[in-house]
């Protein structure tokens, strides 16, 4: 009889994934426009799902392949990569990715549905996001982490126009009452400085951390003005 060879044990699944992360990178940064590597990307897609990762070089990459090999094209894929995108919010990423999605496949009821969510966040306009969203659940809640994405995307917003915001509009922004939206509170209050305070009869008023904008004046008064040749580049794109 033979020896016996022992077996591999494979390394574990965070050194896998580091594999994973790393080869796809390399791919589309040694050759891009290969259709030999769409089953990597592909593949890859599912995995920034699963690890709530995210990589916008890779999925544009896959995008622009999918111009080329448009019978190959998987919707499920592309739906994924437009929720990751909008995860990204305020990052323009959603944008970027519809740009290389041809017209036709737009038109598909899931992608105006997410053109739709986009436009809501985009324009601040939370209690419509919220409740279109409601109704397409099997869209969005295949992509773990969604929720919490928008309801960061939505404190950055107000952070940016309140210094105290009332508990009230900060609960329609980022769809949470009760218990649920008292925990969030608490967690925000030890972590992110956040201040509670009672405001005008039995409302509750929440202190925001100051920031350039929410406070004008701490807005740096040095030159930080727009380099004169970038001036120079920009007029003739305007022309």
């Amino acid at each position: 009889m033979g020896r016996e060879v022992p077996q591999q044990t494979p390394p574990p699944p965070q050194q896998q994934q580091q594999q994973v992360s790393f080869t796809v990178e390399q791919l589309v940064a040694v050759n891009p426009y290969n259709p030999d590597i769409l089953p990597d990307l592909e593949n890859y897609v599912d995995e920034q799902v699963s690890s709530q990762t995210y990589s916008l070089d890779a999925n544009l990459c896959l995008l622009r392949l999918y111009q080329f090999e448009p019978e190959r094209m998987s919707t499920q894929i592309v739906a994924r990569i437009l929720v990751k995108a909008l995860m990204a919010m305020p990052s323009p990423d959603f944008s970027l990715c519809l740009f290389l999605i041809p017209e036709r496949v737009q038109m598909e009821e899931q992608f105006k549905t997410l053109i739709v969510l986009s436009h809501y966040l985009e324009t601040g306009r939370f209690s419509q996001f919220w409740d279109e969203a409601s109704k397409h659940r099997h869209i969005l809640e295949a992509v773990p982490g969604f929720e919490q994405a928008i309801q960061a995307y939505a404190v950055h917003v107000l952070s940016l126009t309140y210094q105290k915001v009332p508990r009230s509009v900060l609960a329609e922004a980022i769809n949470l009452e009760g218990l649920s939206l008292d925990k969030f509170l608490e967690h925000h209050v030890a972590a992110s400085g956040w201040v509670l305070e009672k405001g005008h009869g039995r409302g509750q008023l929440i202190v925001l951390p100051r920031n350039e904008f929410n406070h004008p004046e701490l807005k740096k008064t040095t030159d930080d003005g727009i380099p004169l040749e970038h001036v120079a580049r920009i007029f003739p794109i305007l022309g």
